[in-house]
């Protein structure tokens, strides 16, 4: 079999054990999992599955950082019409707070990463896809003099925090408006940071 064909095969066979295990892990959570279920349910070999990964956690892994992709293509494609940045930025924010109410992306992401992974690798993630845009909005805006000049890690920090927060609450909160009464504190609270004389 030519090299190129193999390669493609194993790269269906990833995307088929990513689409399966996915859908398993957001139905039933990661812990009532089990490889043999993920296998069956993709009709391969679990020498196939350990072919593209070794372990649980590492498909886990890659199930987690495509959710987290898809999160941050949902937010630049909420913000990026916008005409200016600091509309993007509350844009992209709100957009965040309600791609994280889709039970399929709480479960994953909020719910399942951080107690599979670890925080420190969790956070890690979510630093490299989250974070980093929202770090690059904000230096964008203490540039363009909408926000005060000051230093954007602890800020992008505080921010990324609060949001993850809110995701996490919002996945308990019984509250039907809850998602609202969320926007409008986020909206409040990124009010406050704006730089009074730039507006």
């Amino acid at each position: 079999m030519p090299s190129t064909l193999r390669a493609q095969q194993r790269q269906e066979t990833r995307r088929a054990l990513l689409r399966a295990s996915r859908r398993l892990f957001a139905a039933k959570g990661y812990g009532a999992v089990g490889l043999s279920e993920i296998v069956a349910a993709t009709g391969v070999t679990k020498g196939a599955l350990y072919h593209n990964f070794a372990s649980k956690t590492e498909l886990f892994r890659a199930v987690l950082e495509q959710v987290q992709q898809e999160v941050g293509e949902r937010v630049a494609a909420a913000a990026d019409p916008a005409s200016d940045a600091w509309t993007q930025l509350v844009s992209g924010c709100e957009a965040f707070l309600a791609t994280c109410t889709d039970p399929e992306i709480q479960r994953i992401m909020l719910i399942d990463g951080p107690a599979v992974l670890g925080w420190h690798e969790w956070r890690a993630l979510d630093e490299a896809n989250s974070a980093r845009h929202l770090g690059e909005a904000l230096r964008l805006l203490v540039d363009t003099g909408v926000l005060a000049p000051q230093p954007i890690a602890p800020l992008t920090h505080l921010l990324s925090g609060a949001m993850n927060e809110a995701a996490l609450w919002l996945t308990t909160a019984s509250e039907p408006d809850a998602l609202d009464q969320t926007t409008t504190a986020l909206r409040a609270l990124l009010e406050g940071l704006r730089d009074k004389r730039s507006h």
